[in-house]
């Protein structure tokens, strides 16, 4: 594989609501790893802002390699992380990072600043 189809795809711009991802497109929350992503769909899991992010939500990351993952609880960090994923990510051996959208962010494009080829997964939530 080349190495650009391992790079995680930048977040351009975000806002309420709304995301807008390099090679992806906008869309609302996004699911995100080396060499892609697509939009997070809350309802494939079942997924709610208490309890929270659940391991079916980060399973996809660690299937593509993920080896540090950043999680956007929101914009006013509403979204809560089940204890159960955070120790699912730490039994892979993954670096996880969760925090509100805006740090999230922020914190997800300066790992790809500082290594375009780090496998960074994120899982961004863009509103509450």
């Amino acid at each position: 594989m080349n190495t650009n189809q391992r790079q995680a795809p930048r977040i351009v711009s975000s806002g309420w609501g709304k995301m807008e991802v390099h090679s992806l497109g906008r869309g609302r929350d996004f699911k995100l790893w080396p060499g892609g992503g697509r939009p997070w769909d809350w309802q494939e899991t079942g997924t709610s802002h208490s309890p929270g992010i659940q391991v079916a939500d980060v399973e996809e990351l660690v299937a593509h390699g993920c080896r540090t993952v950043i999680l956007g609880c929101g914009v006013f960090s509403r979204l809560k992380v089940m204890k159960e994923t955070l120790d699912y990510l730490d039994a892979h051996g993954i670096e996880t990072i969760a925090v509100d959208t805006k740090r999230a962010i922020r914190t997800y494009n300066e790992y790809l600043d500082r290594d375009r080829n780090h496998l960074l997964g994120g899982l961004i939530h863009t509103t509450c």
